[in-house]
């Protein structure tokens, strides 16, 4: 990259990152389209009618267990009143015909191809997985974009493991609290619009492309400024920031893509940052070494906020302990400040009892399985306490907190799709995220025979993630999911044979036909005696394989 000043003014007259001013009379769209057929320059672009893979893998909005993708299909709208008298001859101004038309549906049709065409562009872009280290793309964005991140608190949620779930536990309890909320995660499971929610749920598809035409000319602006163009997330992450401002929202939360201190959302300010436990993933982007991985992500920690700690490997814990005291941060942390006291195993998930900052909350009702969950709870909790400013004798109002946890959902962590047999899939995609659900299954569960459908992507740990699902499984059906980073079949079967044996593992070439075979392993018996009730089957391995797993059982993104 070209070490210059960036707030000179360049030599051809070319606007500057770093002098806003610069951009004064520029008036280019951002476009990098994909490029046209020389033999047919008419010819549509097949990437233009390709809907997300998730959502496209399980036939789109005519495929799937149930039918997917027909959102809004039965949204009861009632028709728009007449605005003429009775008796009054003269048609609408805007209706010739004396008749509206049909409204339009922000999740239909249209709107899904006009996405479709939007992402065709934006994955032309450098994908999240490619981190350059710098602010300096996402600040000139928002600086051009009127700072709109700067209009509303924000809560920021780092860490290896836990980030989403924790981040909608905060977003529930915030609502409860009686704010509107916006929330900004990653990555997505069926749809792109799930990365973008208000009010807890994904904005439309409609909405997604309006943002995205509102913002393109900026974004052209900061591509033409010198230096790489901006990333996918960066574009996205702007995306988000604005839709926040339009709402408005009163609080937002941000989860981080890769890392912390360069992500792009780390361009807000914090008053709140929870850092969920770190381990090691993303090794090809922020290294092997644990304690640079924590580095990075106590880049989150701002002057002055509050950093609330997850219960994290002691060497991981000194390099967050040492970034807040070098920036003055207030600390609280899980196991000393807060914890979970007290956990028990309930129908649908597991009642607690937590001791928050500002006390003990009793008999929370989480509907999610594993203490790994209960751990994210007492988190999102203590972080919303910070937000507020609870502390000693200062506690939230205890129903509500009750009332937020009981209504939370976390799509694709330990999320039943069906009964008989029960079929569960969880996103988990590292060997850490692993052991937690291997740990959840053995502790909360009593399937007779668990037989798993697991597809990785190439550049994961997939043998660890193998070996500590191994103890718990009967069986294993490799796969590979849709996306071209997916692990080889032949690759993933031979390690599946090293850790199971060869007796244990069966391959499948496609996900759908993976599952099918795993639920006739579960139900098939050589013993007449045995009972063919308690069997169950496991779909993990990858947030794309959680992904297209919910489109296959028709279950809409969330």
């Amino acid at each position: 990259m070209r070490q210059e000043n960036p707030d000179e003014p360049s030599e051809d007259g070319d606007p500057r990152l770093g002098d806003p001013d610069s951009y004064a009379g520029v008036d280019e769209l951002g476009a990098h389209s994909a490029p046209e057929d020389p033999e047919d320059p008419d010819a549509p672009d097949a990437e233009l009618s390709t809907l997300d893979r998730a959502f496209d893998a399980g036939g789109g909005s005519r495929g799937g267990i149930g039918g997917v993708g027909q959102l809004g299909d039965n949204l009861a709208l009632g028709p728009v009143p007449d605005l003429a008298k009775a008796g009054d001859d003269e048609l609408h101004e805007l209706d010739d015909q004396g008749e509206t038309g049909e409204p339009v549906d922000p999740n239909g049709r249209q709107a899904r191809y006009e996405l479709a065409a939007v992402e065709a562009e934006l994955n032309q872009r450098w994908p999240e997985t490619v981190i350059e280290p710098s602010l300096t793309r996402i600040s000139a964005l928002v600086n051009l974009l009127g700072e709109p991140h700067k209009g509303y608190p924000v809560i920021q949620v780092a860490g290896t493991n836990g980030k989403g779930s924790t981040a909608r536990m905060i977003d529930a309890l915030l609502t409860r609290m009686g704010l509107r909320v916006g929330r900004y995660t990653s990555p997505h499971l069926q749809l792109v619009t799930e990365r973008i929610a208000v009010d807890g749920a994904p904005i439309p598809a409609a909405r997604y492309v309006e943002l995205f035409r509102d913002i393109a000319p900026y974004v052209s602006m900061v591509d033409g400024a010198g230096g790489p163009a901006m990333s996918k997330f960066e574009v996205l992450t702007g995306m988000a920031f604005a839709a926040f401002a339009d709402a408005p929202v009163e609080a937002a939360v941000l989860e981080t893509g890769l890392g912390g201190t360069w992500d792009a959302t780390n361009v807000a300010e914090a008053q709140v940052a929870a850092i969920t436990p770190i381990g090691i993933d993303h090794v090809e982007y922020l290294g092997g070494e644990l304690t640079g991985i924590a580095r990075e992500k106590a880049g989150i920690i701002k002057p002055g906020t509050v950093a609330v700690l997850a219960e994290q490997d002691p060497d991981v814990l000194r390099v967050l302990l040492e970034r807040a005291v070098e920036v003055d941060a207030t600390v609280a942390r899980a196991g000393s400040e807060f914890a979970v006291l007290e956990r028990e195993v309930a129908v649908g998930g597991q009642l607690l009892k937590l001791q928050g900052l500002g006390g003990v909350y009793e008999e929370i009702f989480l509907p999610l399985h594993g203490a790994h969950q209960a751990a994210n709870a007492v988190l999102a909790l203590a972080a919303v306490e910070a937000f507020f400013g609870a502390g000693k004798d200062r506690q939230l109002v205890v129903e509500a907190v009750r009332e937020a946890f009981a209504e939370v959902e976390t799509p694709g962590r330990l999320e039943r799709m069906r009964a008989a047999p029960a079929v569960l899939l969880d996103a988990a995609h590292n060997p850490h995220g692993a052991a937690a659900l291997a740990t959840a299954l053995a502790e909360e569960f009593a399937f007779r025979k668990l037989v798993a459908v697991v597809g990785v992507m190439a550049e994961k740990d997939a043998r660890g993630i193998l070996e500590a699902l191994e103890p718990v499984l009967s069986e294993i059906v490799v796969t590979r999911n849709s996306s071209p980073r997916s692990m080889p079949l032949e690759e993933l079967n031979e390690l599946a044979i090293s850790v199971f044996g060869e007796e244990r593992v069966l391959a499948e070439p496609s996900l759908d036909a993976a599952v099918e075979t795993a639920v006739g392993l579960v139900e098939q018996s050589d013993d007449p005696e045995e009972p063919l009730a308690g069997g169950g089957v496991l779909i993990t391995g990858s947030v794309v394989t959680a992904g297209e797993a919910r489109t296959l059982f028709g279950r809409q993104p969330a």
